[in-house]
């Protein structure tokens, strides 16, 4: 799930949501936003029973995936497409 929240100036805060457990372990989010750097944003476990990470962007395009433990990636359906390249946001 992809949650959307226009900022003061031209920013949009992005969050970025996953269950818990699925997939087990660590998962980042990785795009063009950050260099494709597994890592920088490992999404969190909530108490709502899911896990986030926000990151702020300017308006553009902007290419993403899930990187899981043991390298499998994941896509979201909640994009604004996805294809062969992962999933693509229009801001």
């Amino acid at each position: 799930m992809i949650k959307r929240n226009k900022l003061f100036g031209n920013q949009t805060r992005v969050t970025f949501s996953l269950p818990r457990d699925t997939p087990a372990g660590t998962v980042s989010v990785v795009g063009c936003f950050n260099g494709w750097e597994p890592g920088r944003h490992e999404l969190v476990p909530r108490r709502d029973g899911t896990r986030t990470v926000t990151v702020r962007l300017k308006p553009g395009e902007y290419r993403f995936r899930y990187l899981a433990t043991g390298g499998v990636w994941l896509d979201d359906e909640a994009a604004d497409q996805v294809d062969e390249a992962g999933g693509l946001l229009r801001l």
